[in-house]
């Protein structure tokens, strides 16, 4: 195991290296310790967003990386523990801006604003588009989200907002977390109904949405079985990761008339351009909020363990 060179006590100087740009508000509180650096190769401190750094070469002298973000998908971890790298990243300092579109895509797949808008633009030389649009507009109806069952799986940071959210609009929120803590469930509305298994969501939900983190077990939670277990018409929100849901499966499911509209912040050649599928560019967690919150937890992060670590060697 390679162990990083030990900082002498009397140098009070790191070297953070970003790897991704870095909101200034998180910047801005590094103290006079810290030296931003281009080079990598000279860093103590690595900050990134969505940077891969699996096939980086890790720096001798690297002590910590801290990702301003909730997941470490572009992290080599076992690379990182072999060299005794320390990671770090920011759960639940972007959950309100995915939140926030996740209730935007529950609305976008309910009523058909997408269609509304195409056809208010392909109509935009029609003089008389006031009056065709009286016409037109019963081809864009949709249905209100009040009263329909919203299923949360995942009842973390992201999926807690969203179920709390969800029952400030009156739908009826179902709640499926087989690892819920205490933090979380004290944060939840007391009208979410906590199930003990997702197949009484998928029974029950007129809307679907996934929380949970990639890892082994949870790829394709929701498969080709767990979509013969729902309603016809139900839609299926993906704001986690894409590898959460088997996406030929959904298109199938579309195809057949068994899922009404698939809703995905993850482009890729098999969803994009769809039909039945909202893609839309990976903006879960990009507001100037979200990413003002990470890149201070992240900075935050990184200057205590290094400020610890100083003090004990």
């Amino acid at each position: 195991m390679d162990i990083p060179v030990t900082m002498n006590k009397e140098n009070t100087m790191f070297n953070i290296n970003c790897l991704n740009p870095i909101s200034k508000v998180g910047l801005d509180s590094l103290t006079a310790d810290y030296t931003l650096t281009e080079n990598a190769a000279e860093a103590e401190g690595i900050l990134v967003r969505s940077a891969a750094m699996h096939d980086m070469e890790l720096p001798g002298g690297l002590l910590a990386v801290a990702r301003a973000g909730a997941g470490t998908n572009n992290i080599p971890l076992d690379k990182c523990a072999e060299k005794g790298i320390v990671v770090f990243n920011t759960p639940g300092a972007n959950a309100n801006g995915v939140k926030e579109l996740v209730l935007a895509g529950m609305l976008l797949a309910s009523r058909d604003v997408i269609g509304g808008i195409d056809w208010v633009k392909g109509a935009a030389g029609d003089e008389n588009i006031a009056k065709a649009a009286e016409k037109e507009k019963k081809k864009f109806a949709g249905t209100e989200i009040e009263g329909k069952k919203l299923g949360v799986i995942g009842l973390g940071a992201v999926g807690a907002k969203v179920a709390n959210a969800a029952v400030s609009l009156g739908m009826e929120v179902y709640g499926y977390d087989p690892y819920l803590s205490v933090a979380a469930a004290w944060s939840l509305s007391s009208q979410v109904k906590h199930v003990t298994n997702k197949e009484d969501i998928y029974a029950q939900c007129d809307f679907i949405t996934v929380h949970v983190p990639l890892l082994e077990d949870t790829k394709n939670t929701i498969d080709e079985e767990a979509l013969s277990r729902m309603k016809d018409g139900v839609v299926i929100l993906n704001y986690a990761r894409d590898l959460l849901v088997d996406e030929k499966a959904v298109l199938a499911g579309i195809r057949s008339g068994k899922v009404k509209c698939y809703v995905s912040d993850f482009p890729n050649p098999t969803t994009a351009g769809q039909p039945g599928c909202i893609v839309i560019p990976h903006l879960g967690a990009s507001t100037e909020e979200a990413e003002d919150n990470c890149a201070k937890m992240a900075v935050q992060e990184l200057m205590d363990y290094l400020e610890d670590r100083k003090s004990v060697v």
